[in-house]
């Protein structure tokens, strides 16, 4: 899926590297299908790499929509593997957010109840209730009384 105006949206940068030809190429393209399998509307886009030691650290950062900036962070010896496994976990958080805002999705009935049930218990000691009009009553609550009634 061709999106139109992207590719100047998609940043590949390298700190210590030689990134050449290939690489930016490879991470534009991977990008594209990305936001094309999700949303379809790709804000913006960056990929850094740079190289620690014998491994290769790729940060992944995408912003689709009106969706906040999701990142994906790996490391791997191979950078081409530490790019794919960055993407993998920004693929993973909009999977997640795209699950979060189908309308199909069942709620839950008694998530509610719990809370409204808990809030109804009285807490422990005594009250006033009137029994006659003007005529105060104390009552004690939260012992075996209550227990009882419960």
């Amino acid at each position: 899926m061709k999106l139109k105006g992207v590719d100047r949206t998609i940043q590949v940068q390298s700190s210590n590297i030689d990134r050449g030809d290939v690489l930016p190429d490879y991470a534009r393209a991977s990008i594209l299908q990305l936001a094309g399998k999700y949303f379809g509307h790709l804000n913006t886009a960056s990929v850094h790499f740079t190289r620690e030691g014998v491994t290769y650290r790729c940060t992944v950062n995408v912003q689709m929509g009106a969706l906040r900036m999701m990142s994906g962070e790996a490391k791997s010896p191979d950078i081409y593997a530490a790019f794919r496994l960055g993407l993998e976990k920004v693929a993973k958080q909009l999977r997640r957010a795209k699950r979060a805002l189908r309308e199909d999705k069942a709620e839950r009935l008694d998530k509610h109840l719990a809370w409204i049930g808990s809030m109804r218990r009285r807490p422990a000691g005594r009250h006033l209730e009137r029994h006659a009009p003007g005529v105060p009553v104390a009552i004690e609550y939260g012992g075996a009384y209550q227990r009882a009634a419960e």
